[in-house]
């Protein structure tokens, strides 16, 4: 299935989200503002990956990127409600920025090495950042990103400069330094002092994603995964056997755990 008429949908796509925002528009619609919208489309954005994730499944897909666009539709709404600029601007502004940052496709460059095109792109992107008075190595990296994401960006940008360990066993080193940090935290029960070491362990484990050139967001929602279907799993064979997990035990449930991992184990799993 393609589109009939992308320029037409999106035309009226436009004109239903003025609709809402209108004075005799939805109640709940025109009160919104940047703030309480923002948390939506980071929400619609995490919709889309699990949709991707999950096959994908793409009459889900087909949804949830509806749902996206309408919130960057919900935005220009309001900032061209405010003065600032449209949809078309958006649309203007991001068109111009892909060309900008591919000379070897739009322009006279024969840069087509993958690694000579990503340091292109960060050249690229470096300069954009200047031309916006961003001085520094670690400038405009987005407060607002998920932790994990925003360490992994900030530990790349430090990585480009040299500021980097050498190699994983290295991170290995580092991360067990950190550990020790910790547990020597644990009696004193300082919260403070507990938060700012875990702080730190959690960073250096996502630099050590990074040497293994893993995602640490995918290796945690992997986790994530394995975790709740053993969980499930070991739920499973204790009510098989008439009990709750709160009744059994501890003792109980983690023979279940370890039956459900020596199961998988002999699967192949």
């Amino acid at each position: 299935m393609t589109d009939s008429d992308p320029g037409a949908a999106l035309a009226r796509l436009l004109a239903i989200m003025a609709r809402l925002r209108a004075p005799d528009g939805c109640p709940w619609d025109q009160v919104q503002d940047f703030a309480s919208i923002a948390p939506y489309t980071v929400e619609e954005a995490y919709e889309v990956a699990d949709a991707i994730a999950r096959g994908p499944d793409f009459p889900q897909l087909l949804d949830e990127l509806g749902d996206l666009l309408l919130q960057v539709v919900y935005h220009a709404q309001m900032a061209q409600e405010a003065g600032h600029f449209g949809f078309a601007q958006v649309a203007e502004a991001i068109a111009a920025k892909m060309i900008r940052r591919h000379p070897h496709v739009f322009g006279e460059a024969a840069a087509r090495d993958a690694g000579m095109q990503e340091r292109a792109w960060e050249a690229q992107k470096a300069a954009e950042r200047a031309a916006r008075a961003e001085a520094g190595t670690l400038a405009g990296v987005p407060v607002g990103l998920p932790a994990l994401t925003r360490a992994l960006k900030i530990a790349r940008r430090a990585a480009r400069v040299g500021f980097d360990w050498p190699d994983a066993p290295a991170v290995l080193d580092k991360l067990e330094e950190e550990a020790a940090e910790l547990r020597a935290e644990l009696p004193g029960m300082d919260r403070a002092r507990q938060a700012d070491e875990l702080g730190d362990l959690f960073f250096v484990m996502v630099n050590l994603a990074r040497k293994l050139e893993l995602d640490p967001e995918a290796c945690l929602a992997g986790a994530n995964a394995k975790f709740e279907r053993r969980f499930n799993q070991m739920e499973a064979r204790l009510a098989a056997r008439g009990q709750a997990p709160a009744d059994a035990g501890l003792a109980a449930m983690e023979a279940e755990w370890q039956a459900v991992k020596a199961a998988e184990a002999a699967a192949g799993g």
